[in-house]
């Protein structure tokens, strides 16, 4: 039993625990059996709770069982990224710096979850500071795909993204500033999405670029992560950065895989340039397979996408190296060297440069806001290549040596840049047992409406029931 329970999705186990037919405890020790097992193959943790995971489920279990049912997510066992503030616990960023920081304080969002009955299993690993997409970390080891252990899992959420896909969370949480919830979870086959702007607070999460960053759900199905949603978002006056909008709430209800007459935008210039022949050739079944749905595809202009990497560039260094700036005078052999030299080269742009990318910026979320005035969504891959080998700076695309860090986060950066909700989705397997994502991007705080888009593209069971190789060897 505890075989089949750690492989169900949130929406599966939900009614099992409302029904009593199995406990929270039961769960948790399953899920954390399996984790701690599968943890010497894939290093997705820093640190495992056990003790406290089963003692908040034998708490979950006399809830439920005294009537007091909290929802989806009460007695559901998760580890989420170890750049999320619980008070009175090390918060590390995986990092060395800070590998003995604790928090006086809780992020909002661990809050939320701790109020709806989550019951937290640890802490996982991510890229030092955030500030990656490969999650090959120094201080305590590089992730690795459950998919294909020799590549990477993506970052810098990359230990959420393995996690989740090996089983090992029932689902998670990660951080996105240039695509770090939605390129792992395509690396690693599941669903990461990125809300709009300020739809979640960020309070208690140690930043990597204050107007880029974005909390998400990684989950294993759409549902699983519309439930996430539903109780991370609002608003937070401890952020500032927070929208004091009314909350949509009830996005489950709103999943209703009905996309009759929907308009999908696809720009060929910038989201379809340049992308390895397979991750397109399922990108664009996928299309196929919406409008056999009832969906229409339009072709969409955006001009001013020619300017987003240079205009995430020059945003993210500049704010990164801001936070960093003490420690980089004091402490700079103690980062990783990837690390180091990324926030090094956020001493570099001037204030004219910094400037003129803010104003590139503007025109690009004007851009996207007239292109949905014609469509409904904009679909595209999540990632232009397949999953790199750990240790790799480069890879080929389509038979060129390219550089990793700019690849992986060329068609999700355009989403931090204007704060619009996108959604990763996995849309089947690559050569050397890959996953490859697609992209849902909609307008601002329509979240609902690209989870409906997603959801409906699940029902065709894209996967078609295919699970990472390391999973299959340990059933």
């Amino acid at each position: 039993m505890s075989k089949e329970l750690v492989t169900k999705s949130v929406e599966e186990l939900a009614p099992l625990l409302k029904n009593r037919e199995i406990s929270s405890l039961e769960l948790t020790q399953a899920v954390m059996d399996h984790a701690e097992k599968l943890d010497k193959e894939i290093n997705a943790f820093i640190m495992m709770t056990r003790g406290r995971a089963e003692k908040a489920a034998r708490v979950a279990d006399e809830e439920i069982k005294a009537g007091y049912y909290r929802g989806m997510y009460h007695g559901i066992p998760m580890a989420v990224k170890d750049n999320l503030y619980f008070k009175g616990e090390v918060t590390t960023m995986g990092s060395k710096i800070n590998q003995n920081f604790i928090p006086h304080y809780e992020a909002t969002v661990i809050q939320k979850l701790r109020h709806a009955g989550v019951i937290f299993t640890g802490k996982l690993s991510m890229h030092e500071y955030a500030a990656g997409v490969t999650n090959n970390n120094p201080h305590c080891g590089p992730c690795h795909n459950p998919w294909n252990t020799k590549m990477v899992p993506g970052g810098s959420s990359g230990g959420s993204g393995a996690a989740v896909a090996a089983d090992m969370t029932v689902a998670s949480l990660g951080t996105d500033t240039a695509g770090s919830v939605r390129i792992p979870a395509s690396a690693c086959g599941i669903v990461g999405l990125k809300p709009t702007y300020g739809r979640v607070s960020k309070y208690g999460c140690f930043p990597l670029s204050w107007s880029l960053d974005h909390i998400g759900p990684m989950t294993k199905t759409v549902k699983d992560a519309a439930g996430l949603l539903e109780i991370m978002e609002g608003y937070d006056p401890l952020d500032s950065t927070s929208l004091n909008v009314p909350t949509t709430g009830n996005y489950i209800e709103r999943l209703t895989g009905d996309i009759e007459g929907l308009v999908i935008g696809v720009n060929e210039d910038y989201f379809f340039h340049h992308i390895d022949k397979e991750v397109e050739t399922f990108v664009r079944k996928a299309l196929q397979m919406l409008e056999d749905r009832g969906a229409k595809v339009e072709v969409v202009s955006i001009p001013s996408l020619q300017y987003a990497e240079y205009a995430e560039l020059v945003t993210i260094i500049s704010e990164a190296a801001t936070i960093h700036h003490r420690n980089l005078t004091k402490r700079a052999d103690d980062y990783g060297d990837d690390v180091r030299l990324f926030f090094e080269l956020g001493e570099l742009p001037s204030a004219v440069d910094f400037l003129e990318a803010q104003q590139l910026r503007r025109q690009i979320k004007k851009d996207f806001e007239q292109a949905f005035e014609k469509v409904d969504v904009i679909i595209a891959p999540t990632l232009p290549i397949l999953p790199p080998e750990i240790g790799a700076n480069k890879t080929t695309l389509n038979g060129k040596e390219v550089d990793v860090l700019d690849e992986m986060i060329r068609l999700t950066g355009p989403s931090n840049l204007t704060g619009l909700p996108s959604l990763s989705i996995p849309c089947g397997v690559a050569k050397d047992n890959l996953p490859v994502g697609m992209q849902v991007i909609g307008p601002a705080l329509r979240e609902d409406l690209v989870l409906n888009v997603g959801y409906a593209y699940e029902l065709t069971n894209p996967m078609e029931g295919k699970r990472p190789n390391l999973l299959t060897e340990v059933e």
